[in-house]
């Protein structure tokens, strides 16, 4: 990988890092059906804007099932169920949890497509629940009123990534990348418009909350995603998905600078056992990574 793409990866960690702080800001006023309704919104019409400057539609045509599909289970799910969580967690917690997508993945892949994993995968799926566990096992919060539900939450939201990786293994003639990231967010927009009314936002966001709606929107999702894509083609699906482990890096960090959260021993031993777990189940080599051809 060059160094313009190295530096792509670690910015690309430090804005979806940042979006577990902007959830924290913003959710107690908007709530998560509203905050992610927005975040998807300003998401797909800034895809769709940046699609019709390539010469591509606003709307993507065909390949429905898919994007319904990734809309649901790739977006506006494993969204809401953040957010939702970031009623309780802090954004550091909700970081290291979102670190187990590829730990789901692996997990998808052997029960719905039969794919067994070597030694080395099988043990990084122990090592990044054993994680998990000590993520959770040792905070208070989760023997506080609805802590442990919001935890369940924090894992269902990557278990969500996972299974929707495994959806599109099994489409020979899927839609590539950036169209499906185009068409999963007008879908997801769709699927959460009509909960709106029964999830109205509790009050006015202040400023900082509409900063935070915005930046999430715009930055987190819609710029992100295409830094995704274009890392995605340029170095290869494996490398880019080396971010992962850097999300809880930064996640961690912007807790801790803008938020005050603490770092504690147990979020940074778990963080750095679930990184090591998804490190073993992805095959992850840094020698691979740091090599110039993809």
């Amino acid at each position: 990988m060059d160094l313009r793409n190295l530096t792509r990866l670690f910015l690309l960690a430090l804005i979806w890092g940042a979006s577990f702080l902007c959830m924290r800001v913003a959710v107690p006023a908007l709530g998560p059906i509203a905050l992610m309704e927005a975040r998807v919104g300003l998401a797909a019409g800034l895809l769709g804007i940046l699609a019709l400057r390539a010469g591509k539609p606003f709307w993507p045509r065909g390949h429905w099932l898919d994007f319904w599909v990734l809309g649901l289970l790739n977006t506006a799910l494993p969204f809401v169920l953040y957010a939702w969580a970031a009623q309780t967690l802090n954004a550091s917690t909700l970081s290291i949890l979102n670190a187990t997508s590829p730990i789901w993945g692996a997990f998808w892949g052997v029960l719905w497509l039969r794919q067994l994993p070597g030694l080395r995968a099988g043990v990084g799926l122990l090592v990044g629940l054993c994680g998990v566990g000590l993520v959770v096992g040792f905070d208070p919060t989760a023997q506080t009123p609805g802590g442990l539900l919001a935890y369940a939450a924090g894992v269902l939201a990557p278990c969500c990534y996972g299974l929707a990786t495994t959806w599109m293994k099994t489409r020979r003639n899927g839609p590539d990348p950036a169209q499906a990231a185009q068409g999963s967010m007008f879908a997801a927009s769709l699927v959460l418009l009509p909960c709106l009314p029964f999830a109205p936002p509790a009050a006015l966001p202040s400023a900082w909350g509409v900063l935070a709606v915005l930046v999430l929107g715009l930055v987190c999702t819609g710029v992100a995603y295409q830094m995704y894509f274009r890392l995605v083609e340029e170095t290869g699906p494996t490398r880019a998905l080396t971010v992962t482990f850097l999300v809880p890096v930064f996640g961690v960090l912007w807790g801790h600078l803008l938020l005050g959260e603490a770092l504690s021993a147990r979020s940074l031993v778990g963080a750095a056992v679930v990184i090591a777990g998804t490190a073993l189940s992805t095959g992850f080599s840094l020698r691979k990574l740091l090599a110039q051809t993809p």
